[in-house]
This record gives structure tokens, sequence and C-alpha cells, in this order.
């Protein structure tokens, strides 16, 4: 048994669709892939909504991609000695 799904973006543009095996395995179509910079070894998160949409995401950036995008603030600087609760 494997079952038919279209992959639509949020604006309601069909762009392709795939088969689900019996395995539970499908191919992501190489547009989707390409506009989700998904690679080989890419993470997939699906979310399905109360109404039954899918939601797939590709985990494309980790948290480390953040590194150095805040600035610290101005003023009086803490050490992190001086943060401890039980000083």
């Amino acid at each position: 048994m494997s079952y038919h799904y279209k992959i639509q973006y949020s604006k309601g543009i069909e762009m392709s669709e795939s088969t689900i095996t019996v395995k539970g395995q499908t191919t992501v179509p190489q547009p989707v892939r390409d506009s989700m910079h998904a690679e080989a070894g890419t993470k997939l998160t699906w979310s399905v909504m109360p109404d039954g949409t899918a939601i797939v995401r590709a985990k494309t950036k980790s948290i480390l991609d953040l590194a150095g995008t805040l600035k610290a603030p101005k003023g009086k600087r803490v050490r992190v000695e001086d943060m401890s609760p039980w000083r």
C-alpha cells in the first residue's frame, strides 16, 4: 500500500508530488529540496495541524549559527562568578 500527497507552498501554488512507500519512505522532489536548501543528511521536522495539514521544515540551521549575533549591553558588566545564586 502506498499513499500519495501533494506538496504545496503556503501561497497555494502546487510544486510537486511524491508517493509514500509501504515502508513510509518518500523522495522529496528536487525543486522542493532546492527551495528548502536541503541536502543529503538534512533533518526534516513534520508538524500535523488539527485540520490534517502537514508542515515540513528543513532543519538547516543550528543554534550555534546565532553565536555572535547579540552584542553585550553598554554599562556595567558582571562576571559569571558573580552571577552564581549560591554565593
